[in-house]
């Protein structure tokens, strides 16, 4: 086993989200440290895993901001990079009326699309248990480039790979392009991670099982993890299907990073169970603990420097088991 059992590639910003309104009835923005990527390996450090971040930043006040957010979390920077020329990536999270989330990125070009091949760390890969990618960085060059780079190196060294599309559309040149890409994503991984939007918009099936069944058939990935939100969220594996409630919290904020959070659980609990012949039952308790912390980021503000100890998640999972 090498010196990680998670690595993550990808983005790498700042989330300015809302937090009330100046006197003057203007919106104030905090500054948020986050990034998929990062915030699954947040929850990772939690829960007592080793982790590693390969990605760029800008040399700029943002990406020193976010430097040190990740040693903070105890998370490794051999794998992070900065752009002398290109700022760091930043996004604007504003609440929708429905309570959704509206994202604005700042990104033309951002740091994080700037990581060339060469400049990533091959070994903290072929070292690490699982490889963990989205598909922010497979929009542009070079960093699509590097990031089929880095899933080769992963494939030939052995280690399993987890992929979570966390689509943006507005990051795209074309849907078709997204498609094109994420269908590559798709194609590599073991373990995937997909929200009920990004499930229907994919295979154009609104039955989410159908839609996974559909899935299954052109990708064969072995584990396929279905976030429904207020809905909760469903596992497949083999013949068998899990489904847990989510734990409604009234204290809810907001929602971002609660699908990092989610999959931080759930690659913990993989690292332990593997991610092939899981029972229903298997799979039920990992999802209830994937629920519970999902529902306890969703009452703080930012996600990559708040994420849940596991003493709060084991406590919410008993009082959510009492409620039954």
């Amino acid at each position: 086993m090498g010196k990680y059992n998670v690595v993550a590639m990808g983005e790498l910003l700042i989330d300015f989200t809302q937090n009330g309104y100046s006197e003057q009835g203007n919106p104030i923005f905090e500054a948020n440290p986050g990034g998929a990527p990062c915030n699954v390996l947040a929850m990772l450090q939690k829960l007592g895993r080793k982790t590693a971040f390969i990605g760029k930043v800008g040399q700029d006040g943002f990406g020193l901001q976010l430097e040190k957010a990740l040693k903070e979390t105890g998370i490794s920077t051999e794998g992070l990079c900065f752009d002398k020329e290109v700022h760091t990536t930043l996004a604007v999270v504003q609440k929708k009326e429905d309570g959704d989330r509206d994202f604005s990125f700042y990104r033309k070009p951002g740091a994080d699309m700037m990581l060339r091949t060469e400049e990533v760390k091959e070994e903290l890969i072929r070292n690490a248990k699982i490889f963990h990618y989205g598909s922010l960085s497979l929009t542009d060059e070079p960093v699509r480039t590097a990031t089929v780079n880095a899933i080769e190196t992963a494939e030939k060294a052995g280690v399993w790979l987890s992929f979570d599309p966390n689509l943006r559309k507005s990051l795209w040149e074309s849907e078709e392009l997204a498609k094109e890409q994420i269908r590559y994503g798709l194609d590599h991984c073991h373990i995937l991670k997909i929200s009920d939007d990004e499930l229907v918009w994919f295979t154009g099936e609104q039955d989410y099982d159908k839609a996974i069944q559909k899935l299954r058939v052109e990708f064969q990935i072995p584990l396929i993890l279905l976030s429904l939100g207020k809905d909760g969220s469903r596992a497949y594996c083999g013949e068998e299907r899990a489904e847990i409630p989510a734990f409604l919290n009234e204290n809810t904020i907001e929602t971002t990073g609660a699908g990092d959070t989610f999959m931080g659980c759930m690659l913990h609990q993989i690292l332990k169970n593997g991610y092939q012949n899981l029972s229903r039952q298997d799979m039920e308790e990992m999802l209830t603990l994937a629920n519970a912390a999902a529902s306890i980021i969703t009452t703080r503000r930012g996600a990559l420097r708040v994420m849940p100890e596991k003493e709060d998640i084991l406590k919410q999972v008993h009082t959510f088991k009492g409620n039954i």
